[in-house]
């Protein structure tokens, strides 16, 4: 099959879904679901994996066995490619993607901050995400609510330095091209637009060395 678009029918079901978020509606409504949000997710999926590798789908049910709140479905369909790092979703909002390091383990954050720190690197950083803004996209990361410990408070860069993960963004809402096949298009225009920021990030932190109970630790 081939991608021709989301319809709007799906971002009325996961409206409907955030007003009924309930295992009745899900059933009652799970053909739309399968139809208007799974499949052409999958077509949409299977024609960007050429460029962007193969795509993970997060499951549409929350675990909520630690969870405060008990309402069981997703109000959103998030798909991941691991190999580049890029993400996608559908909401209510309309369409989302981002591109980056969403959790950076204590050894990459380690090298981050050093890259950071020091001048060249850190000033590639700068300059990248400056034409990254030029390019319409946004800069987002959980960040400390000050510079850590070690780094000097008047640092140049000293919001970078208080990012814990980063990563660029574009909300594209919900256009009429949504409907069509443009919608891949523009996905892979600025998907594209964030690869300097992947390629600094791949360059200058990489992946985790440390055993996977260790990564949260920092």
């Amino acid at each position: 099959m081939t991608f021709e678009g989301i319809s709007f029918a799906a971002l009325d079901f996961y409206e409907d879904l955030e007003a009924d978020n309930s295992k009745s509606f899900w059933t009652a409504h799970r053909h739309i679901y399968d139809e208007q949000v799974k499949a052409p997710l999958q077509e949409l999926a299977a024609e960007l994996g050429q460029e962007f590798g193969a795509a993970k789908f997060f499951r549409p049910f929350r675990d909520v066995r630690f969870a405060k709140d008990k309402t069981p479905y997703k109000t959103h369909q998030g798909v991941y490619f691991t190999e580049s790092r890029r993400y996608l979703q559908v909401s209510a909002a309309g369409l989302y993607a981002s591109g980056g390091y969403y959790d950076l383990a204590s050894d990459q954050l380690a090298r981050y901050r050093r890259a950071v720190a020091e001048d060249l690197p850190g000033e590639a950083l700068a300059q990248t995400i400056k034409a990254a803004t030029k390019a319409k996209l946004e800069i987002r990361g959980d960040q400390l609510s000050r510079i850590p410990s070690g780094y000097d408070k008047d640092h140049p860069r000293q919001e970078l330095l208080r990012h814990k993960s980063i990563w660029a963004t574009r909300e594209f809402g919900c256009p009429d091209w949504l409907q069509t096949a443009r919608a891949r298009t523009e996905i892979v225009k600025a998907w594209r637009a964030m690869q300097p920021l992947i390629d600094w990030l791949d360059k200058n932190v990489g992946q985790s060395d440390l055993p996977v109970a260790r990564r949260g630790e920092r």
